[in-house]
């Protein structure tokens, strides 16, 4: 029996595409981000890549979308961030953080302080 091809990855990243934040244009978001992520090497595929970008359904923060919910493991311990009224360039500042696991970007961020240990 034939397996599909595992990649490692660093961090999963998911971006609402949920009635609300389509009409604030995650769909063209999400299209955009992917297109850098493979343009840019960072895509989990790629030689050297290590970010997911999945599309989801509603996030729960309709009236702040688009919203970008982001999971990694980070010294042991499962970190997430979510952020509200993404753009490109916040997006892209995420996915590269996350690949080269720096800290991530404070800007739009609603869930918990960064420097919250708890195991989740």
């Amino acid at each position: 029996m034939t397996h599909p091809r595992y990649f490692p990855t660093s961090g999963h990243l998911l971006l609402c595409r949920g009635s609300s934040c389509q009409q604030r244009n995650s769909v063209l978001l999400h299209k955009a981000l992917w297109n850098a992520l493979e343009r840019d090497g960072v895509a989990y595929y790629k030689q050297g890549g290590s970010v997911r970008l999945t599309d989801s359904g509603c996030l729960g923060a309709c009236q702040f979308g688009p919203t970008l919910c982001v999971y990694r493991e980070r010294g042991g311990v499962l970190e997430q961030a979510w952020y509200a009224g993404v753009d490109f360039p916040l997006a892209r500042a995420v996915a590269q953080a996350v690949h080269e696991g720096r800290e991530l970007p404070s800007e739009g961020r609603y869930d918990s302080p960064p420097n919250d240990t708890r195991n989740f």
